[in-house]
């Protein structure tokens, strides 16, 4: 199976060339790197949130291998979707799926299931390769879309995927994508998001399911984030790390509603 790069042309550019300029405008070139287990990383359109994107990817060290999970915007597919094999392209070329570290997956968590159908129409994955091919020419990863999930659920899935890395006995870095709260003042977002980030920095899955919860927190991404979290904590991960914060505004203009974009990595 072949996945063609869907988004190139609206999320980020259509061509090769102009793809890098953009990134190397986003990227910090020679930043000291970080050994992490896990990031969260945003998914807008580049010109948004690429920035925030880009700082997270410039500072973490980046293995040969990576789990990417995202949330399922357009309700497709199965609640755990995997897809299993084959390469998924960008303009800055093609992407294997890396399928024995799939397998692993599948073996330790029986809910997941192949399943392209949920990744044919989305973009909170997709956006993620080419900052990873900017910085490196050969990896393998592992894509994963996430529908509503319950906090035991977001447990199961978390240590499953830390049992795959461990058995592995590889260095895989776990990404979660996400935005953070959408179409509320700069203000409120950040109030509430800060909420958020708090849980992240504590590395505290169930709090962070919690807090969005509780507080009406239109972070899309929140399942992705609270299933990596289970997984670092489960590698021995200790905190998380804020490395920008940002919102649609500073770009738009328009801070009465806006969506708000946090980087971060946990370690």
């Amino acid at each position: 199976m072949k996945r063609k790069g869907v988004f190139a042309g609206r999320f980020y550019p259509g061509s090769a060339g102009a793809l890098k300029e953009e990134l190397i405008s986003y990227t910090i070139k020679d930043a000291l790197r970080v050994k992490a287990s896990g990031i969260i990383v945003p998914h807008a359109g580049y010109i948004y949130s690429g920035r925030v994107a880009g700082e997270v990817y410039s500072k973490v060290e980046l293995p040969d291998k990576f789990i990417i999970l995202s949330p399922n915007h357009t309700g497709m597919g199965a609640a755990v979707s995997l897809y299993p094999k084959g390469s998924w392209e960008t303009p800055l070329g093609s992407v294997e799926v890396d399928e024995k570290l799939s397998q692993k997956i599948s073996d330790n968590y029986s809910k997941i299931k192949e399943d392209a159908e949920a990744h044919a129409g989305e973009h909170s994955l997709e956006v993620q390769l080419p900052f990873i091919q900017f910085f490196k020419k050969n990896f393998s990863f592992v894509p994963i879309t996430l529908q509503h999930l319950t906090v035991e659920e977001c447990k199961n899935l978390g240590i499953a995927l830390a049992k795959a890395i461990k058995d592995s006995k590889e260095d895989v870095l776990v990404v979660a994508s996400s935005d953070m709260t959408h179409y509320e003042s700069a203000k409120a977002a950040e109030k509430k998001d800060r909420l958020a980030i708090s849980q992240i920095e504590a590395l505290n899955p169930e709090g962070l399911h919690r807090t969005v919860r509780e507080n009406g927190i239109t972070m899309c991404g929140v399942i992705p984030a609270t299933v990596m979290l289970f997984a670092a904590r489960e590698l021995g991960a200790k905190k998380g790390t804020l490395v920008k914060y940002s919102n649609s505004g500073e770009t738009s203009g328009d801070y009465d509603e806006v969506v708000g974009y946090a980087g971060l990595y946990v370690s």
